[in-house]
């Protein structure tokens, strides 16, 4: 392949699929192949797409159908689908867009490679069969060179009745230990200053690992993989997402307060505040026990930030389920809410349920539920007001260049007065000035607390 052509990646949805398109990145690079920022000026295109909600996957189909008009212009140009619309539709994306050369899912990410050099022999590829997810010896491109992104687990397990991701990512796969600290090692020499851990459901990391205690638990955990990793030189923060209420334990709350390069941000999603909707979504849990972990981690963690995930108008729920979800929100007071209408998926047992809500009430109940979340976002917000924060700086702020951005331990974005050159991937001090109800600003203090 000529080292001219140029490759363009668009990612939709989690961070899951942001780690997996730095990596199919590398791939393209180690083929001599050029990042190009605008698709049109591309030899080689990949949509990683997401399928959580319907509105995600059709603009997918849109970005398509632009770019399979232009290769009939261009017939050299490549088209590739990857991710977890490539898993649904498999061979069904080739008969709408017969202009795509490579249909690949999620779990074929480390194997773009292999693949392209098939679509390059002049083959059409689909591959979404599912298969043992072997070691990455792949470079990623990272979209940063402060934050990375690590995955720890593939796939997932749960059932839950309204998700279609165990359909799409296949069945759960634990890295080892040690291939995650190498790759992590290897972060911190090339000067990476945050990781954070990423599993589907990474609660459940280690229970397809060989192992137990004498106690009878599974030797490997995440609980165990924070402190097999914590001591990783010159990497000063970690976090990890997403988490899953079922799973969620004291010894997991306890690490974390006593790991002090695990921040204290908690990505927990609830989907509901209703006992009989949570029993019906198959999560396996109640609010009554979510509550609870929120608590103990504020037993540990008085000033962690509690950030979560909420659907409304799940088949059945009713005005007073709903009021439940609006009560749980009040009580908890998130830092920060994802929230969504429901999305019947395909191949979803929710989608086949008789008692769809209305495309009204879902939109007049997920904006009384916005309403509360920014709300309770902007009274926890206060607690910044004139504090000094550790804020690690990421980049400048494209909005105001004499600015940069940056988090706090809580995530909290930052901007303040600054020169990129000099602080980026420093952890600084900040006092806060203006607060908002998901954003700071703040004034640099004389003194970095490292740097």
């Amino acid at each position: 392949m000529a080292a001219s052509r140029k490759y363009h990646i668009t990612t939709f949805g989690c961070q899951m699929n942001k780690a997996d398109s730095e990596r199919m990145a590398g791939v393209f690079e180690e083929m001599g192949l050029q990042w190009c920022e605008d698709p049109n000026g591309a030899d080689v295109i990949l949509y990683n797409t997401c399928t959580i909600r319907d509105n995600a996957e059709q603009k997918v189909y849109s970005y398509l159908g632009k770019q399979a008009k232009r290769k009939h212009e261009q017939p050299d140009l490549t088209l590739i689908v990857a991710g977890c619309v490539a898993q649904q539709e498999g061979e069904q994306l080739l008969r709408r867009v017969p202009e795509l050369d490579l249909v690949m899912g999620p779990q074929h990410a480390n194997r773009l490679g292999d693949l392209l050099e098939q679509v390059f022999a002049g083959n059409q590829v689909v591959a979404t069969e599912p298969i043992h997810i072997v070691e990455d010896i792949t470079k990623p491109r990272r979209n940063s060179n402060v934050t990375a992104l690590v995955n720890v687990i593939y796939g997932c397990n749960e059932r839950c009745t309204y998700c279609v991701v165990p359909n799409v990512r296949g069945v759960e796969q634990s890295r080892t230990p040690e291939a995650i600290r190498t790759e992590m090692e290897e972060l911190g020499r090339q000067g990476y200053k945050e990781i954070t851990l990423l599993g589907q459901n990474i609660d459940a990391y280690g229970r397809d690992l060989p192992g137990s205690t004498p106690t009878g638990r599974n030797q490997h955990t995440l609980t165990d993989l924070l402190y097999f990793v914590h001591d990783v030189p010159g990497i000063d923060r970690l976090r990890f997402a997403t988490s899953h209420p079922r799973y969620f334990t004291e010894r997991l709350i306890r690490a974390c307060y006593e790991l002090p390069k695990v921040c204290e941000h908690f990505h927990i999603p609830f989907q509901s505040g209703d006992n009989a909707l949570l029993k019906a979504m198959a999560r396996g849990y109640t609010h009554e026990k979510y509550r609870r972990i929120i608590a103990k981690i504020r037993d540990y963690m008085p000033d962690a930030s509690i950030s979560a995930d909420a659907i409304v108008g799940f088949p059945g729920e009713t005005e007073e389920q709903f009021e439940n979800t609006l009560k749980l929100v009040e009580d908890i007071g998130f830092d920060q809410l994802n929230t969504a209408a429901y999305s019947p998926r395909p191949g979803t047992p929710a989608a086949l349920w008789e008692n769809q809500v209305s495309e009204a009430e879902k939109r007049d109940r997920l904006q009384r539920l916005n309403r509360l979340v920014e709300v309770k976002a902007v009274e926890r917000t206060q607690r910044y007001a004139g504090r000094i924060e550790e804020v690690l700086v990421e980049d400048r702020n494209l909005k105001h260049p004499s600015q940069v951005m940056g988090r706090t331990r809580g995530n909290r974005l930052t901007f303040f007065e600054g020169n990129i050159e000099e602080l980026k991937g420093a952890i600084v001090r900040v006092k806060i000035t203006e607060i908002r109800a998901f954003s700071l600003t703040g004034k640099l203090m004389d003194v970095p607390a490292l740097v």
